[in-house]
C-alpha cells in the first residue's frame, strides 16, 4: 500500500552521553522505595560508568548511535569524558584513546555523523561551601590530571579519529568542558587560551540550583559570570541545559550569541526545571536539542517538550513556532556542532494516526519518531520503518549487549 510522506531536514542531536543509555528504567524508584534526587541519580550513572571498557562501549555505543539514527536524528555531539581505564590509567600503546575511539567506530558502523566532545574533567566538585572535592574512583576515569594533560591528549585526538573515519566525513572533534564544578578558574582561563578556537565547545551551565550555590560560595560569580570572566563566552560556546539562570546570565549568553542545549526529555526526567529558553532566544542566543541521557530518543518529543515547557511555564501557547522548533532541531545543533550545511534528510509519514490531517509545518507539534519512514545520512539510507538497514533492529542490539554484560542488567 502507498504510504504519503514529506520529505524534511534531518535533525541534529546536539548533546549525548551514551554510557548513560544503560540507566533507561532503572532510576526511578532506589532500594530504598524512594524516588532519589539528581544527586542519587548520579550515583548511579558513576556505577554505570565504572565497568565499561572500549570494547563493551563500542558494542553499547554502536546500539545507541544506531536508535538514534533509525530514529530520525543524523548527528550527534559526544559529550565524553569516560576516557581512561578502570582504575584510572591512561590507555597506551596500541589501545591509545580506546574509549574515543570505540564512539567512532561505533559511529561509522551506525552511520550517523559524530562529533566528539572530548571532556576536560579535574576536579570531583564542589561543596556547598565553596570547597573543592577531590575525585572519587569512577571520577579518575574522566580526568588527565591537570588541564596541560588534556590539552595535549585532545591534541593528539584528531589524527586518531581521522585514521577511523578515513574521508568519509562523518567523524569530526570539538571539545568541551565538563562543568565549573568539574574544572577550576585556572583551566578555564588556560583553555580560552590554548585550545583550537575553530573549535565547538560545549559546557554543562546551571543544570542545578546547587551549582550556582557552589559556585558563588567558591568564586562569588554565577557558573555563566565565571565563564565570561574566564574568556570562553562567545559564539562557539553551548551552554548546556542552562536551566537556572539570572537576568544578568541570559543577557550574557544572547550578547555572546551561545549556543543553548536545550535536553527538555532529560531536564523533565531528572526533575531539574525548565529553563528560560524563550528569554534566552530573545536575547540572542541560539537554541539547540539534544538527548543527553537518552531516557527518549526522538527528535520530534524534544521539539515539542521545548515548547511544551515553554507553555506550562508561561501559561502561553505558541511560545515557539513550528518553524522555530524544526530550527532548533537542524540549525541550532548544526551550528552547535560546527557542522556545516548538508543534504542528509528525513521522509516523515503524513498519514499515520499521528500526522494524518496535520499540516505539514506543524509537524513538530503531532509527529514522532514513529512516523519516520525513511533516514537519509551523507548521500546513504541508513533506516527505513525503525530497522537500520545494516545493523537491523536496534533492539536486537540492546538485548546483545545487556546479554554479553549482565552487570548492567
Amino acid at each position: 500500500m502507498s504510504r504519503e510522506t514529506i520529505r524534511v531536514p534531518a535533525p541534529v542531536n546536539a548533546h549525548s552521553h551514551a554510557f548513560h543509555r544503560i540507566l533507561r528504567g532503572r532510576t526511578h524508584q532506589g532500594a530504598d522505595g524512594g524516588a532519589g534526587n539528581f544527586w542519587t541519580w548520579r550515583e548511579q550513572m558513576y556505577e554505570a560508568a565504572a565497568g565499561l571498557t572500549p570494547a563493551g562501549y563500542q558494542q553499547l555505543a554502536t546500539a545507541v548511535f544506531a536508535e538514534m539514527a533509525v530514529s530520525g536524528w543524523s548527528a550527534v555531539g559526544e559529550f565524553h569524558y569516560l576516557h581512561h581505564d578502570v582504575d584510572g590509567a591512561p590507555y597506551t600503546g596500541e589501545a591509545e584513546h580506546g574509549m574515543e575511539l570505540a564512539l567512532a567506530r561505533a559511529a561509522k558502523a551506525a552511520g550517523i555523523r559524530l562529533v566528539l566532545l572530548d571532556t576536560c574533567y579535574l576536579q570531583g566538585g564542589l561543596d556547598a561551601d565553596g570547597t573543592v572535592l577531590g575525585l572519587n574512583q569512577t571520577q579518575e576515569r574522566f580526568s588527565d590530571g591537570d588541564v596541560e594533560g588534556w590539552l595535549e591528549r585532545h591534541g593528539s585526538l584528531a589524527a586518531a579519529l581521522a585514521g577511523i573515519d578515513a574521508g568519509e566525513g562523518l567523524v569530526s572533534l570539538g571539545a568541551a568542558i565538563h562543568s565549573v564544578r568539574a574544572v577550576p578558574p585556572a583551566a578555564l582561563e588556560r583553555i580560552a587560551a590554548g585550545l583550537d578556537p575553530a573549535l565547538p565547545l560545549h559546557v554543562h551551565l546551571s543544570e542545578q540550583p546547587a551549582e550556582n550555590e557552589s559556585c558563588h560560595a567558591a568564586y562569588g560569580l554565577s557558573p555563566t559570570g565565571l565563564l565570561e570572566r574566564s574568556g570562553l563566552l562567545a559564539a562557539r560556546l553551548s551552554a548546556v541545559h542552562a536551566t537556572h539562570l539570572s537576568a544578568t546570565d541570559i543577557a550574557a549568553l544572547g550578547a555572546a550569541r551561545a549556543g543553548i542545549v536545550m535536553c527538555p526529555s532529560t531536564e523533565a526526567d531528572l526533575g531539574d526545571g525548565i529553563g528560560p529558553a524563550r528569554e534566552l532566544a530573545n536575547a540572542g542566543a541560539v537554541i539547540a536539542l539534544g538527548s543527553d541521557q537518552h531516557a527518549v530518543l526522538d527528535p520530534y518529543l524534544e521539539q515539542r517538550a521545548l515548547e511544551h515547557g515553554e507553555r506550562l511555564r508561561s501559561g502561553q501557547r505558541g511560545r515557539f513556532s513550528p518553524a522555530e522548533l524544526s530550527a532548533a532541531a537542524r540549525e541550532g545543533g548544526l551550528r552547535s556542532l560546527g557542522l556545516g550545511e548538508n543534504d542528509d534528510y528525513l521522509e516523515v509519514r503524513t498519514d499515520s494516526v499521528r500526522t494524518a490531517g496535520s499540516r505539514t509545518a506543524q509537524l513538530p507539534l503531532t509527529a514522532t519518531a514513529a512516523d519516520i519512514a525513511e533516514v537519509h545520512i551523507n548521500g546513504r539510507l541508513v533506516a527505513r520503518d525503525g530497522i537500520h538497514t545494516r545493523l537491523g533492529d536496534p533492539a536486537d542490539l540492546y538485548a546483545a549487549f545487556f546479554t554479553d554484560h549482565r552487570e548492567f542488567s
